[in-house]
This record gives C-alpha cells, sequence and structure tokens, in this order.
C-alpha cells in the first residue's frame, strides 16, 4: 500500500495512466498483460486498472512500479507535482472550439458537486440556462465533427435522397406527416437584443399543437427559408413526434423555442433547457440533410469546387449550403461563422478547433479587426472572397483559409456567413511540415505589418492542397496577401500591436 502521503498525491494519477495507454494504443487488457509479464505478483488486473483509471482506486507501490515500467517512467512522474497540461487532458478534450480540460481530482468533477457548482457558475457569469445548454450541444456538435450518421438517416427516409426539393415537395411532405398549414401576417419589429445589439427581427413561423405549421406571409417572397423552416417543422414531426412544446423560427435574434417563456433568461439549467436545446439542434440537422442530402450534395459540391454560390442550384439558401458543407465534406477540419451587428455570433461551429473571432459570444472590447468575418461586416461587398489567416491557437501557429459572403435577411439584416478550413492537416497528409510553413509565413506578415504576399514555395504548396480538396476558394486566397489575426488584443501578434494595450 502507498503511504498516505503518496496516497495524497495520486489526485492526476488515473488520467495520466489512461492518456499514457491511449497515446500509445493500448487496450486495458494490453497494459494488464505486459504488466503480468514483468511483474505477476503485482500486476493488475483488468477490472482493478479501470478502477485505478477513474479514480477509485491507488495502486500499491510495487503495483505503480510495474506500470511504470511498462511505459518507462520513474514512479514519481505519475503523482501530482505540477502535471503538464498535456500529461492529464485526454486527447478527446482538444477537440471542439476550446482546447479540453481534465476531470480530475475525480472527487471534484463528481456529479454532486457538479450539479452544485454550475448554477453557481452560471449565476456569477450571467449566462443563462439556455445558452448554457446551447454550449453543450455545440461542444457536442463539434466534438463528433458533424457526424450525426442516424439523423441524416431519418431524413433520408423522408426525402429519398431527393436534391432540390421544391416549395410544393416540402409542402406535399409536411401533408404526408398530418400537418396543416396556415397563413398569418407578423410585420417585423425593431428590437435590442439579449447583447444589446439593434436588430430587426421577423417571426417566420410557429407550430401550434398538435399539428398547425403557422407561416408568415413574408416567407412567399423568400423560398428558400420558407423550405428551411418546413424542413425543421418536418423534422420536428419526425424525431419529436409533434411533442406539446410550443416551437417558434425567427430571424434577427437566434432561435427560440418557446419564444414567451420568461424563464428563458433564468441561470438555472433545468432539464427543459437541454431538451429544448436538443431539439433545437436535432431539428435544424434534420432540416440541413432534408434539404441538402450527404451523398447527392457533396457529389454537387464536388462538381463546382465548393463554391458558395452552389447553394443555388442546391434550390437552399447560402447559410443551409455552407453549414452543410461542414458536414458533407470528407474533410473533417472546418468551421463556420454567421454573424451580424457588430460582434454578434448568430451561430458557430468549430470542428477545426478554431478561436472565437471576438474571444466570446458578447461584445469585446479589443476584437481583432482583421478577421475576414469581422470586415466583411464593416465594410460589405457584393461577391464572396477568400481570405488565407494566420492564428495562433494553444501557442501554435494555424493556417485558415475562409470564404465569406455579405447577405442581407428577411427583416433586412446585413448578415455575413463564413467557411473556412484549417489547412494544417491537409499540409500535413502531403508530407510537409504544416508548422514549419505557419512559423514562416506569419514572421513575414508580422514583419511586413500585419499582412504580407504568400512566397512562391509556400503558394505551391498550398496550390496542391486546394486542387486535392477540391476547394475553388483556396486557390484564390492564395492570390491574396495573408493576413496575421488573433483571438483578442491583448495577444495581437502585429508589430505595432492594433491596440495600445498600455492605455
Amino acid at each position: 500500500m502507498l503511504p498516505k502521503s503518496l496516497i495524497r498525491q495520486s489526485h492526476f494519477l488515473g488520467t495520466k495512466i489512461r492518456n499514457l495507454r491511449k497515446r500509445n494504443h493500448l487496450t486495458m487488457e494490453d497494459l494488464s498483460a505486459r504488466c503480468i509479464r514483468i511483474n505477476p505478483e503485482s500486476a493488475p488486473s483488468v477490472s482493478y486498472l479501470s478502477m485505478i483509471e477513474r479514480g477509485k482506486r491507488v495502486p500499491s507501490s510495487d503495483m505503480l512500479e510495474v506500470i511504470a515500467d511498462v511505459f518507462q517512467k520513474e514512479p514519481a512522474w505519475f503523482l501530482d507535482d505540477e502535471p503538464e497540461k498535456v500529461d492529464i487532458t485526454p486527447e478527446k478534450g482538444n477537440r471542439g472550439g476550446i482546447h479540453g480540460m481534465a476531470l480530475e481530482p475525480s472527487f471534484l468533477f463528481s456529479n454532486e458537486i457538479l450539479q452544485i457548482a454550475i448554477p453557481e457558475m452560471l449565476s456569477q457569469t450571467g449566462i443563462s440556462g439556455r445558452q448554457f445548454a446551447h454550449l453543450l450541444i455545440r461542444a457536442h456538435q463539434e466534438s463528433n465533427q458533424n457526424h450525426f450518421p442516424d439523423l441524416e438517416r431519418a431524413a433520408e427516409e423522408v426525402g429519398l435522397k431527393r436534391l432540390n426539393l421544391s416549395k410544393q415537395d416540402l409542402m406535399d411532405i409536411t401533408h404526408r406527416m398530418g400537418l396543416s398549414v396556415q397563413w398569418v401576417s407578423r410585420p417585423p419589429k425593431d428590437m435590442i437584443d439579449e447583447l444589446g445589439v439593434s436588430t430587426t427581427q421577423i417571426v417566420t413561423s410557429f407550430f401550434e399543437p398538435p399539428n398547425t405549421i403557422y407561416l408568415n406571409d413574408i416567407l412567399k417572397q423568400y423560398p428558400t427559408r420558407l423550405k428551411y423552416d418546413l424542413a425543421v417543422y418536418i423534422g420536428h414531426s419526425v424525431l419529436h413526434n409533434k411533442s406539446s412544446l410550443k416551437s417558434v423560427l425567427s430571424i434577427g435574434q437566434s432561435t427560440n423555442w418557446e419564444e414567451n417563456d420568461q424563464s428563458n433568461s433564468s441561470s438555472c439549467l433545468k432539464s427543459k433547457d437541454i431538451l429544448q436545446a436538443w431539439r433545437d439542434f436535432e431539428s435544424s440537422f434534420f432540416a440541413g440533410a432534408l434539404l441538402c442530402p450527404k451523398v447527392p450534395f457533396r457529389q454537387l459540391l464536388d462538381r463546382n469546387g465548393y463554391e458558395i454560390n452552389t447553394h443555388i442550384k442546391a434550390g437552399v439558401s447560402p447559410s443551409v449550403a455552407m453549414r452543410r458543407m461542414t458536414v458533407v465534406s470528407p474533410y473533417p477540419h472546418w468551421h463556420y461563422f454567421d454573424a451580424y451587428g457588430q460582434h454578434k455570433l448568430k451561430a458557430v461551429y468549430r470542428g477545426n478547433g478554431i478561436p472565437l473571432p471576438w474571444g466570446n459570444m458578447r461584445q469585446v472590447n479589443d476584437p481583432c479587426q482583421h478577421w475576414a468575418v469581422f470586415r466583411r461586416l464593416s465594410q460589405p461587398q457584393h461577391s464572396s472572397s477568400a481570405q488565407i489567416s494566420i492564428l495562433d491557437v494553444n501557442g501554435e501557429p494555424r493556417i485558415y483559409c475562409c470564404e465569406s459572403v455579405n447577405i442581407a435577411d428577411p427583416a433586412g439584416n446585413n448578415r455575413v456567413l463564413c467557411a473556412g478550413i484549417d489547412l494544417n492537416p491537409a499540409i500535413d497528409a502531403q508530407g510537409g511540415d504544416s508548422q514549419a510553413i505557419a512559423e514562416s509565413l506569419k514572421s513575414l506578415c508580422v514583419d511586413g505589418g500585419g499582412t504580407s504576399s504568400i512566397p512562391n514555395n509556400i503558394r505551391k504548396e498550398f496550390t496542391t492542397v486546394a486542387k486535392i480538396l477540391n476547394i475553388n476558394w483556396v486557390e484564390r486566397g492564395i492570390q491574396a496577401d495573408a493576413r496575421v489575426i488573433c483571438s483578442r488584443g491583448a495577444v495581437c501578434p502585429r508589430k505595432p500591436s492594433c491596440y495600445d494595450l498600455d492605455s
């Protein structure tokens, strides 16, 4: 048995063993067998090893020595003593928009403690239960990199994998679902949203149980939005069996379920918040899969080099097409932003781990002005544009390319849609050194005051990747200057910095 002094230094021991085991591609059966070959008397069984990794048991000194011998480590390495983040963060915690953390020591991250701490955290930070619920869903979506085959199959069974469904096709499916459609007049209204941003809002449609969809007359002028709303309610019916919760779709702010529910602003995280956030995500994902079925839409994108205007051939809005790009592309390292107003992000997807353009979902005092989405909000353009950007993520520069487009929604709000990819994995897949290329390009941009033309040798690497990925706008981005960007002005790499941080 370990001395008490060692027991009190074992809070991260299980996590370190688990991460070492997984990084070396060993199962618990493999590790147990390796330990048995070294010392059968002190080797852990598979079940005991499982309890060690989950923090339920602490190995004896002899057992720890055997495990340490397998991994060629000193036993002291497994004890607390300022563990390196890489040693205690599981690989699955590195996916999504924010670098993951290890839930260790395990006794501090028990269900009972989290049930107390999370509501207190929400109360202190001013985050509503509904907002936190949507954050959980987004983290789940990013961790899975938009891979939800059950939702894809459900949509394919309804739409039969047909691309470019007409408005009448959607109406016919709606009626087959036993849903009726009524038209109503709902004029737009000016409002200040939850972030203090002035916007015009239109309720485009709402669902009244048990089976009535009410569509705003304005949708007659916007067929792609009409089809999207119908697709959401079809998904609502297929996935959730026309449950009793009233649902509302609107433009000008994030979609809310039960719009008039005053509990939306509560910091208390209720099970109802989780349910509604999950329904919101599933029905929206279903709608995209119904309107742009995976295989035919991927084929269409391949034929057209992932151009944004492919949405016209698919019969959907640019936002639906760009969100589906992140799903159907065989390349998984995508991000997507839907922004309107200053510093307001309506929708976010970060399957490639890119930080948020403005540090968080609220307005900040030092946003980086050089993100493509930010520049397009400030200086709207008629055509789409591509940009190569270099951004430090977790202390290392990464290269991104994005395509952005300005649109005006049916409420008249100026929005910017941005879809992009992380180029580092694609460069490495071709035998290139993405880290060295990113460092070199970052240095050129910093020396050039924040921008630089792309040298021929690097341009050749990017062109190869663009042709392999078959994404036309990557090639267009190469023709323009690369830009160094940051997540916040406080870490601006430009010289001089865009912000006078000493004032």
